[in-house]
């Protein structure tokens, strides 16, 4: 059984920035794909940023140019620096892992809000 623990959300100024990182504990086996998706009150969850095991990266057009991902495929880590946060980033966000035939992965998700 794959463990996903998020950190790093909070509370943050429009125009600031946060980095969120997800580890995984457990059985661990090789990771194909891992993610960030974000869920806003009242609305479906939804991709904001992928990245491959071979490094592919692909992003949400809202955040594209503000935000990035990387990843430790030898840790099974993830992570996602936040740059130029608006109000409309704020919503909870969940780390995902998809290990392939041995299952996907949440984390418990990880509350980012951005207010003045």
């Amino acid at each position: 059984q794959v463990r996903l623990v998020e950190s790093g959300g909070g509370l943050v100024q429009p125009g600031g920035s946060l980095r969120l990182s997800c580890a995984a504990s457990g059985s661990i086996f090789k990771v194909n794909v891992m993610g960030w998706y974000r869920q806003a009150p009242g609305k479906q969850r939804e991709l904001v940023a992928i990245i491959t095991s071979g490094g592919s990266t692909n992003y949400a057009d809202s955040v594209k140019g503000r935000f990035t991902i990387s990843s430790d495929n030898a840790k099974n880590t993830v992570s996602l620096q936040m740059n130029s946060l608006k109000p409309e980033d704020t919503a909870v966000y969940y780390c995902k892992q998809e290990y392939g035939f041995q299952g996907d992965y949440w984390g418990q998700g990880t509350q980012v809000t951005v207010s003045s």
